[in-house]
């Protein structure tokens, strides 16, 4: 094998490399003969300037003809293991952040004396973050890499966190909220886009989201126990949200500080002759755009269902099945752990079984389960009804991620799940918004016939992706 390499003068290099492999003769000790191979590739540079750090040269050159690569493992190499754990770490503060509005809700309403219409700006406001997360994640990524997300993200969770337990005035609040939803929707498309690609992505996707349920079970019992059982006021809780995200903040940079923009996008080619915006090739390319918009609107009924349904539980138990505030709340607890659980347990029976096949079985079980909670008018009928519903609705999240993975180029898969996060972001704002708009006018019961069309609907989305392949391992 020969390299050889040649340069040409003027006001612009050329470089030449031409890779001649020569094969031995067939027999022992016998002349070399056989055939020589060459292959030519031409870089130039005008003026041999060197490359702005903006330049994304993966958005402008076609992708470069690679071998088949094997998916990364959560265990290999070693210091995967430290970026799952922070990966985790971070779904964690998700849930705790996005599960605490509801609980604390009644006492920012007492604390700035606001309406209803007002107070729920608390959960609008974080749509504009996921919105503008959807809109530069790629960006960050091709910038400033993971290692990019790893400051970014927990960093807007300690500055939101700090702000919020000075407790400013309302207006004030409603932008930090914003803030906080900026980091999360950053953290939650790098950390999801990332684990998506991994070998066994569904298992790992399942503990991925079950620290996000660990969060979301944790926050509101924290909260509402800070408040009513020691009288603290109801900011002291973000002290506790303050340092958890200070730790986010220390493990992610340490664990993702050599994942630069560099290592991103050579881990991250093109696969397309494609020129320009990923994120533009994402939503309006087809076939890609078919898959991406699939997953954003499965994604936006898929988190509208899981919001509304763990938002207005509790008040559903107490106007429609005569329970107490305590027992009502224990089962909002009861669904939020079944998500849990179920994105434990059910991530590894999805992937033997197919995402595509466990989905639509999964999503006709919720559905009868959700009639037995409507039609049947008892207290504990409906709790284990929405507890296992929690569990049949664990792994719908991870599910879709896989499907944009398993469907999509891998250079498109942070712009698709960044988006679709984004749009999941918007069911959680715009849905249970809704059903408390509606049921301010015809009684909290319309949260049962709202939550089994969104699941049918739902539904028919997963039945109109494209057949998926199974991931190699």
């Amino acid at each position: 094998m020969s390299l050889r390499s040649h340069h040409h003068g003027g006001g612009s290099s050329t470089n030449v490399i031409e890779l001649q492999e020569r094969k031995p003769s067939d027999s022992a000790g016998g002349p070399a003969r056989g055939s020589s191979q060459s292959l030519r590739m031409s870089l130039s540079n005008q003026n041999c300037q060197p490359e702005s750090a903006n330049d994304d040269r993966n958005e402008t050159l076609p992708s470069p003809i690679t071998s088949a690569e094997q998916p990364v493992r959560w265990n290999q190499p070693r210091i995967n293991v430290f970026r799952t754990f922070a990966a985790f770490f971070s779904l964690f503060v998700l849930g705790a952040n996005d599960a605490a509005y509801g609980a604390l809700i009644p006492y920012l309403e007492e604390y700035y004396d606001l309406s209803y219409t007002v107070i729920a700006l608390a959960f609008l406001s974080p749509l504009v973050g996921y919105t503008l997360s959807a809109l530069l994640n790629n960006w960050i990524h091709l910038t400033f890499g993971q290692r990019g997300v790893a400051i970014i993200g927990p960093g807007l969770h300690a500055v939101a966190y700090v702000l919020v337990a000075i407790h400013p005035p309302w207006p004030v609040l409603v932008v930090v909220f914003m803030l906080a939803g900026f980091g999360n929707g950053l953290l939650d498309a790098a950390w999801n886009a990332w684990i998506g690609n991994m070998a066994q992505a569904n298992e790992v996707l399942g503990f991925l989201h079950a620290f996000y349920g660990l969060g979301a079970v944790l926050a509101p019992l924290t909260a509402t126990t800070l408040v009513t059982k020691a009288r603290w006021p109801w900011y002291t809780f973000y002290y506790f949200m303050l340092g958890a995200a200070v730790i986010e903040l220390g493990i992610s940079v340490a664990a993702f500080w050599t994942a630069t923009a560099t290592s991103f996008r050579e881990a991250n080619a093109r696969t397309s002759d494609k020129k320009g915006s990923r994120m533009k090739e994402a939503l309006t390319t087809a076939p890609a755009a078919r898959v991406t918009w699939l997953c954003a609107l499965f994604l936006l009924g898929y988190v509208g269902v899981e919001v509304a349904l763990g938002g207005w539980i509790v008040l559903f138990m107490i106007r429609v099945r005569d329970a107490d505030a305590f027992a009502s709340g224990m089962t909002a607890t009861g669904f939020w752990l079944g998500i849990t659980v179920g994105r434990v347990v059910l991530g590894f029976v999805t992937p033997r079984v197919g995402e595509k096949l466990a989905i639509s079985i999964y999503l006709p079980i919720t559905m009868g389960l959700e009639l037995l909670f409507w039609l049947v008018p008892q207290f504990y009928v409906s709790a284990v009804a929405v507890s296992f519903q929690g569990f049949f609705l664990g792994p719908l999240f991870p599910a879709a991620v896989i499907a944009a993975t398993k469907l999509l180029p891998r250079h498109m898969h942070v712009s698709a799940v960044g988006f679709a996060a984004a749009f999941g972001g918007g069911g959680a704002a715009i849905f249970p918004f809704a059903v408390g708009a509606i049921a301010q006018a015809k009684g909290v019961q319309v949260l049962q016939p709202i939550i089994l069309a969104l699941l049918g609907v739902i539904l028919g989305l997963w039945l109109c992706l494209p057949r998926m392949n199974r991931k190699a391992e």
